[in-house]
């Protein structure tokens, strides 16, 4: 019985679960498009292939046997399934459903990333979007892999630009980070050289945030701050910025957030005389794949966003 199971059709499982729901062959067959003459044919034929019958026919109708119950119980899952799947297969081909993996450094992440997944979910609530928000060289690697349909990143100089479709170049804007109460919090105007020896908190080396503090202060002749913690942890800086004149730098998309009546941290952005520069990134996709349907309407979104942004 079980490999006749295994080759049992899908208007033969669509058969079974009308009959088991209706009890009646005749209001079965309406529901499956069939004459009852055929869905009679198909049920006796169903019934010799698995040796049972699977229901008694009686006056008032027709009853399941056992075996007819257990049937008619995957049967029904069956047909559940195959709807689920024809939904999900009109969601696709439409964009309004579907799978998409996006993936940015922070900045871009809240600028631009996180108001396109709303903007999309408000279109197309059923589609899937995972957001990895992650260094450059992890991104890059994962879209290179397949992993992500596309990512906001800084493409690596060991990677071949001709592999990836390559928007044009997007600015983050660094800004320094301290505690509301901070004794430089309140300042009009500062010189880079007034913090070189405070406490800072800062990316790993090579990090682009860390490349460009460094690179502001090799333009003023001075040596980078060498009183430095490390982490990229958002928590971990909180947590350090509330208990010290320790100076942060981010992202101006993470530090509006921060000082944000949403959040309602108790922060300040230092005003600098001088702006950091940070190295541009990229809006990435691989030039060897095609999106689906439902990632091409968030790259828009997520496009349109990164260039409102950059204006």
């Amino acid at each position: 019985m079980p490999e006749r199971l295994t080759n049992l059709r899908p208007a033969q499982a669509r058969l079974v679960s009308a009959i088991a729901e209706h009890g009646q062959l005749q209001l079965a067959a309406q529901a499956c498009n069939m004459s009852p003459p055929a869905a009679s044919r198909m049920l006796s034929d169903i019934e010799r292939d698995l040796y049972a019958p699977l229901f008694e026919r009686t006056p008032k109708g027709m009853v399941a046997t056992f075996i007819g119950e257990v049937v008619a119980r995957r049967a029904a899952r069956v047909v559940a399934e195959l709807r689920d799947m024809e939904r999900d297969l009109m969601d696709f081909r439409s964009g309004r459903g579907g799978r998409v993996r996006v993936g940015a450094v922070t900045g871009p992440a809240l600028g631009s990333v996180a108001p396109a997944v709303l903007a999309l979910k408000s279109e197309a609530p059923r589609a899937d979007i995972a957001v990895e928000v992650a260094p450059s060289a992890a991104l890059v690697g994962a879209l290179a892999r397949g992993e992500l349909d596309f990512a906001f990143a800084r493409l690596p100089e060991d990677l071949d630009p001709a592999d990836f479709d390559i928007q044009p170049a997007l600015h983050e804007n660094v800004v320094l980070l301290v505690r509301a109460g901070h004794p430089l919090a309140a300042r009009s105007s500062l010189e880079l050289s007034q913090l070189a020896n405070l406490p800072w908190i800062l990316q790993q080396r090579g990090a682009p945030i860390r490349q460009a503090v460094e690179t502001a202060y090799a333009a003023i002749g001075r040596p980078p701050p060498g009183d430095v913690v490390t982490t990229s942890s958002l928590l971990f800086i909180m947590a350090l910025l509330v208990e010290s004149d320790a100076v942060a730098a981010m992202t101006r998309e993470v530090a509006d957030l921060m000082v944000g009546e949403s959040i309602a941290a108790r922060f300040r952005i230092l005003a600098l005389t001088n702006p950091i520069n940070v190295v541009p990134y990229q809006l990435l996709r691989a030039r060897d794949r095609l999106l689906s349907p439902i990632a091409q309407r968030l790259y828009q979104h997520c496009r349109e966003r990164a260039v409102a942004s950059s204006a």
